[in-house]
């Protein structure tokens, strides 16, 4: 016996069902992915890098938007939201979409167990398609782990890796070092 057939919709299908859906759904190339709740301690770090990135960003003109805040790929169908998105200057949405941002500078994703693959692999394929983006941020919840993806003069992309509890993430878009112990300000680790 085969597998079960799919149906693909379209663009225009997946955002009218979007704007009344209860839960938010993410889309690539004719396929939606409902999107999971998250963990306390994925919560927890959300609310930590907003404290920390909207304190720094307060009077500059970098803004910082929550998950709510669609993101738009210019080169495929891909409508995605990131737990975190940075843009510098002036906002552009994508025209006749509602809150569909095209010019992030910084996106931040907090990963679980079930999205690392995901979110690293993925979603970091369309991410890199734009062209304003500068920085790719994932983030472990459930140790001190931070991988940052930044785009170099070429588009490539360089990956450094961060670990340990003493141990801080540069954002260089945004001009602002944060330390782990403020990401993961009361985050409780299993032991």
């Amino acid at each position: 016996m085969g597998l079960p057939a799919f149906k693909l919709i379209t663009v225009q299908e997946y955002l009218e069902s979007e704007i009344n859906a209860v839960e938010k759904h993410e889309f690539f190339d004719g396929e939606v992915f409902a999107m999971a709740g998250a963990s306390e301690k994925h919560n927890r770090v959300v609310v930590n890098l907003t404290i920390e990135i909207g304190k720094h960003l307060k009077g500059k003109s970098c803004t910082i938007y929550p998950s709510d805040m669609r993101v738009a790929t210019p080169q495929s169908d891909a409508y995605m939201y990131p737990d975190l998105s940075i843009v510098c200057g002036e906002i552009e949405l994508k025209e006749n979409i509602f809150d569909t941002l095209m010019n992030p500078s910084v996106i931040i994703e907090v990963m679980s167990p079930t999205t690392k693959v995901y979110d690293s692999g993925y979603k970091f394929f369309y991410y890199k398609q734009i062209p304003s983006l500068k920085e790719y941020i994932i983030i472990d919840p459930t140790q001190y782990f931070v991988a940052k993806f930044s785009r170099q003069i070429d588009n490539s992309w360089n990956i450094v890796d961060t670990e340990g509890q003493n141990a801080s993430i540069m954002i260089n878009t945004i001009e602002l070092e944060i330390p782990f112990d403020d990401i993961y300000y009361r985050v409780k680790f299993d032991k």
